[in-house]
């Protein structure tokens, strides 16, 4: 079967009420699309995994398109750096939670529209009873073990679902359907080494890609329910703003590729849980960095403090006294601190400088300290005037 021959996913809905017909009449004239796709549409059960920078544009556009019954699975808040991209929350929701924001958006836009809430963390011992109530899911994520997560569950469910990406000025979107085509695993057999692509917190994001990408994957939502078109299944579009340009990639099953029939411990199959053996980095927190560098300033202590982020976070905030050193420069080898000196390390929140700590007291560095909390925790207790991001 060719992806142009693949069936609607969902059957039609009875009826539309005449608040529906006006509401939708637009997509009612349209030519091979009409009252057959809008029942679809409003019979369709449609889940999508974060409300964030692309789950925001997709989940408005699905509400606006009809959608029947919308999923939402969020169980974070919303954060003020949120707003530069995340449109379907406003200044107002900043704290609030992300899912219950994103609730009333899509209510206000359409109420027709019936909303359902997981204000959970996905995960192997929740995702294929959340998966099981919807005919299709939407993949916004920015984490590659809840990208296997998804892929997976949906394969075991034998559920199609449509997948985004952004990074900086990049975005990607393709449809995986195990059982017409290929899947997240054909593309990505393995994921990347940890820390080796930079999520948006720390490579940032052009807030606009997420709307080009977001509607993308709204776009195939809608040719998946109703069986118009041909779906991105097998192709995956690239997307580069800075160029304006669009590339399409093919993609095929690995005949040689098992097929998945349990859940597995992404977290650890992603490189990113510690072996069982491993001892936490010895750590401090920025209570102590404060008296230590006030210390260091009066001639009482004499230590290095390396702040591993990126550049473009530096500009942002940075703690007075910090050599930024990013942290692919030490694990790479082509930045090496003294090693007779005490080092201190800190990032965003604590994680990349723990790895990066714990890289260096691999190779010898006994006085290298992780700060726990980093810039975060920093502008919270010590520094609270300074923007956090």
């Amino acid at each position: 079967m060719s992806t142009a021959d693949l069936p609607p996913l969902v059957d039609p809905a009875p009826e539309l009420t005449r608040e529906e017909a006006e509401r939708y009449s637009r997509h009612l004239i349209l030519p091979g699309f009409g009252a057959p796709a809008q029942l679809r549409l409003k019979n369709a059960r449609v889940l999508v995994i974060g409300a964030g920078g692309l789950g925001s544009p997709a989940l408005l556009y699905l509400a606006a398109a009809g959608v029947g019954t919308l999923g939402i699975v969020d169980e974070d808040t919303v954060e003020t750096s949120n707003l530069q991209r995340q449109v379907i929350h406003t200044a107002a929701d900043v704290g609030r939670s992300k899912a219950e924001s994103a609730r009333t958006a899509v209510l206000a836009l359409n109420p027709l529209v019936n909303v359902v809430l997981h204000e959970v963390h996905l995960d192997a011992g929740n995702v294929l009873e959340i998966f099981a109530g919807y005919d299709l899911i939407l993949d916004g994520t920015d984490n590659f073990a809840t990208r296997y997560l998804v892929n997976d569950a949906a394969e075991i469910l034998r559920k199609p679902y449509v997948w985004g990406s952004i990074l900086r000025f990049d975005g990607q979107v393709s449809v995986f359907w195990g059982a017409h085509g290929p899947t997240y695993r054909d593309l990505y057999p393995e994921p990347p080494a940890p820390g080796a692509v930079p999520s948006c917190a720390e490579g940032g994001v052009l807030g606009v890609l997420c709307a080009q990408i977001g509607s993308v994957m709204v776009n195939e939502a809608i040719k998946l329910i109703t069986g118009t078109g041909r779906p991105l299944l097998g192709r995956l579009l690239v997307f580069n703003a800075l160029d304006m340009s669009w590339r399409e990639v093919g993609l095929r099953a690995d005949p040689e590729r098992a097929p998945v029939t349990e859940l597995i411990d992404y977290q650890s199959f992603c490189g990113l849980t510690p072996a069982g053996d491993a001892e936490p980095v010895p750590s401090i927190g920025v209570a102590e960095l404060a008296l230590l560098l006030a210390d260091r300033r009066a001639g009482r202590a004499d230590f290095d403090l390396l702040d591993v982020r990126e550049p473009g976070e530096y500009e942002i905030v940075s703690i007075e006294g910090a050599d930024l050193v990013p942290r692919a420069g030490i694990l790479s080898g082509s930045v090496v601190p003294d090693p007779l000196r005490t080092v201190y390390v800190h990032c965003k929140s604590g994680g990349r400088s723990a790895e990066v700590t714990a890289f260096l007291r691999g190779r010898g560095y006994e006085r290298a300290f992780n700060v726990s909390g980093g810039v975060l925790d920093w502008v919270r207790e010590v520094e609270p005037h300074k923007p956090v991001y």
